[in-house]
């Protein structure tokens, strides 16, 4: 199984010191915090897009591509990249260059996104939500599979043998569908035969079983070959020399960021009593010393059987040292152990 981490980095307040996080700084810490994953031994390093003044990144291949200049083998995805509302050539060519940039480490990781401040910046509709990404999926895996392409489609300009440019080094491009929970997104991503990244950040992680069964029997039903399914669950958490260690750093950030997008969409706000119902080890986060956070992945492991694991650090704005040390615990403790134990 593939161990990873995935960051959107934030740039908002840290909830515990006041201090508002600088983007530049930002940037620089994040491309730190990569290079260090990759000398651990860790396998894969995602970077979420996203469009507001709360997170650095609103183009993840450009700081992708810095990251490559300072990795070796850790593969590079978008965490996720905001199809709906961007031009499939455009993210084609983008992680085309990537990928030869970084000799073939580059992955997309598709999603129709979980805020929709993109939609009115690029000048698309709400209502066309689903379809957008549908029609530009289609797109973006023609594009792929093809040097020349001839394609038509009802949101963005026909077409017509059309050369599109660079070509990666992988072939094909590894592009996952990313969800949070929907079933038709799960069973068309097995029909297409693409990998599926599940995002579960509450609740019991049991429960998202079922979306892996649909995806599984749609990709039997279109007919592919079930060894090549695969399958990655993508959950926070914090991981710290002690148990009380990582709760204390990691719970009045996870609140305040919680408790902010909460208020945006109606949600109540995080309580103490349920972050620690969600750090038991049946929860939906990943927190704890090395050793509850390797039992955690492992519990994980048997109820998806899932390929690959991606762990994110930073829910509201964490210090910097703070992070580098619980990706050193994650990539020469938990990583290991866990490979171990799955041999």
């Amino acid at each position: 199984m593939e161990l990873g981490l995935y960051s959107f980095a934030e740039t908002t307040v840290d909830a515990a010191t006041g201090v508002r996080a600088d983007t530049a700084e930002r940037l620089r810490h994040l491309l730190e915090e990569i290079a260090l994953a990759d000398q651990v031994g860790l396998d894969v390093y995602g970077v979420g897009e996203h469009h507001r003044p709360d997170f650095a990144v609103a183009a993840p291949a450009v700081v992708l591509a810095a990251a490559a200049a300072r990795t070796r083998r850790i593969r590079l995805s978008s965490a996720v990249t905001v199809l709906s509302s961007d031009d499939p050539v455009r993210v084609f060519q983008e992680f085309s260059t990537l990928d030869l940039l970084s000799n073939g480490r580059a992955e997309i990781m598709a999603g129709r996104g979980s805020f929709i401040e993109s939609f009115p910046l690029f000048g698309y509709a709400l209502d066309d939500y689903d379809a957008l990404f549908a029609e530009k999926l289609d797109l973006l895996l023609a594009l792929r599979a093809n040097e020349r392409v001839t394609w038509r489609g009802a949101h963005r300009a026909a077409l017509t043998d059309q050369p599109v440019h660079p070509r990666p080094v992988q072939d094909p491009l590894p592009v996952w569908v990313a969800i949070g929970g929907t079933p038709q997104s799960a069973a068309r991503a097995g029909t297409l035969a693409l990998p599926l990244a599940i995002a579960i950040i509450g609740g019991e992680p049991a429960r998202f079983t079922p979306f892996v069964e649909i995806y599984r029997e749609a990709w039997m039903q279109a007919g592919h070959d079930p060894a090549l399914a695969r399958v990655s669950i993508n959950s926070h958490g914090f991981i710290a020399d002690t148990e009380q260690e990582a709760a204390e750093s990691f719970w009045p950030r996870y609140a305040d960021a919680m408790g902010r997008i909460g208020r945006e969409r109606g949600w109540p706000p995080p309580t103490r009593a349920h972050f620690d119902r969600e750090c038991r080890p049946t929860g939906a986060l990943l927190l704890g010393s090395p050793q509850q956070v390797i039992e955690k992945i492992l519990y994980e492991h048997e109820l998806f059987g899932m390929d690959r694991f991606l762990l994110q650090l930073s829910v509201g704005t964490m210090p910097h040292a703070q992070m580098l040390r619980a990706i050193e615990l994650y990539g020469t403790v938990v990583a290991p152990a866990v490979r171990k134990a799955l041999a």
